[in-house]
């Protein structure tokens, strides 16, 4: 990811529903070194790509903090879901999670979103916990999902 990618970033954050970061959130985290793992899904057809106006398909933002990969924010245009490109972009991640020393991965999803469930289940996140009201607009508890990546 780059900076000239953060307003299409903005964009299908807004798109999906996402919990607001903004583009501001976004370059900081950018700008804050290595331990960010910030990765886009470009759209591979250039015809499509032209006629949507857009080069990504989705995003994936997350950060190394000790030895654990902290999964923040992932995302895949509507048009562009159910073709396999969140788990692409939720496993390069990992994978560039592990380079960097990261043992172990979590994340908190909404409680009703059963398809970013689903998905994080079919890369290997089991549940293991749940933060009462953690979301909010509208509120909604979080479920605290977690992925040993090596032992």
């Amino acid at each position: 990811m780059t900076e000239h990618d953060l307003l299409e970033i903005v964009e299908i954050e807004e798109t999906c529903g996402l919990s607001p970061w903004g583009w501001d959130s976004y370059h900081r985290e950018l700008s804050s070194g290595a331990k960010a793992i910030m990765l886009v899904a470009e759209i591979e057809n250039a015809e499509r790509a032209l006629a949507e106006g857009r080069r990504t398909a989705g995003f994936i933002v997350s950060r190394v903090i000790a030895d654990e990969l902290h999964i923040n924010n992932i995302a895949v245009r509507p048009a562009f879901q159910k073709m396999g490109i969140g788990a692409k972009l939720l496993n390069a991640a990992l994978a560039e999670g592990v380079s960097h020393g990261s043992v172990s991965s979590f994340l908190e999803v909404r409680a009703s979103n059963r398809a970013a469930q689903k998905l994080y289940q079919r890369c290997g996140f089991r549940v293991v916990g749940r933060r009462k009201d953690y979301y909010h607009e509208p509120l909604e508890d979080a479920l605290i999902m977690s992925l040993v990546l090596k032992s």
